[in-house]
């Protein structure tokens, strides 16, 4: 196994805890570390006495801001938009143990991604959600139209989707995004035990328990098709203006084309 230092994958009896740890950039994500994750919870989902994960981040300002900009920006305003698309990955798609996802801060554009791969969601009190690209003339392509819709209120999904702007923990869970709201420093002791009181359940039964759910849904050709089209938005020219007008920090010029 094969992962970047910026990823930890720890081993806690029959528990998994993997951490983004990059604290200083707001844990955003490198193509290297999106691989890394995908090999770390490959990993989890390969080991038969690991039954339960927990996915956290380093630090108390982010569980993780996205994509760090620094290397894909170049792609989008160079007019590489469908290699850009490549960098995204529907999270944990294939893996049917329980994820536990511990958020210690901002939760945005591709954290808040990774975040509705999850199963079981513990959120500190300042921690924020949110999907802001439509601002920068983008749109999220991580499974998020698919997943999100279905996993909260209609209005609520659009809210997220549509303004670009963040809600708070509590608002997150109010709406159903998230299940626990704990004190800052009770976020890692209680995503713990959630994991310990999983492991007291049979571990065919909640792997089975959630593929069951998961595959009901058929995700598979909303996956497809969000694809498609978001790969139209990102070769248009909004698409380069918007990450421009991010990198000089001016409003966005958008033409609609």
């Amino acid at each position: 196994m094969t992962i970047p230092t910026e990823i930890k994958f720890e081993k806690q009896d029959k528990v998994a805890v993997i951490t983004i740890d990059r604290p200083e950039a707001m844990n955003s994500l490198t193509a290297d570390m999106l691989l890394g994750i995908e090999e770390a919870f490959q990993a989890f989902d390969e080991d038969p006495d690991l039954w339960v994960a927990v996915f956290t981040a380093s630090g108390d300002k982010a569980f993780s801001s996205g994509l760090d900009l620094k290397e894909a920006a170049p792609m989008l305003t160079g007019g590489d938009q469908l290699g850009f698309a490549d960098w995204t990955k529907r999270q944990f798609s294939d893996v049917y143990k329980p994820i536990i996802c511990a958020v210690n801060g901002f939760c945005i554009a591709g954290g808040m991604e990774m975040l509705l791969g999850t199963d079981l969601r513990i959120a500190a009190e300042h921690a924020t959600f949110g999907l802001g690209e439509v601002r920068w003339g983008l749109v999220p392509l991580g499974g998020t139209h698919i997943r999100l819709p279905r996993q909260i209120p209609w209005a609520m999904a659009m809210q997220l989707l549509l303004t670009g702007k963040n809600i708070d923990a509590q608002r997150a869970y109010e709406v159903g995004l998230i299940n626990e709201v704990v004190p800052a420093d009770q976020l890692m002791p209680t995503a713990l035990d959630w994991a310990q009181k999983l492991c007291r359940n049979g571990p065919l039964a909640m792997q089975t328990a959630k593929e069951i759910a998961v595959r009901s849904f058929n995700l598979e050709s909303g996956f497809v098709l969000e694809k498609a089209l978001g790969q139209k938005v990102l070769a248009s020219e909004d698409a380069k203006e918007g990450p421009k007008a991010f990198a000089e920090k001016r409003p966005a010029d958008f033409k609609g084309r």
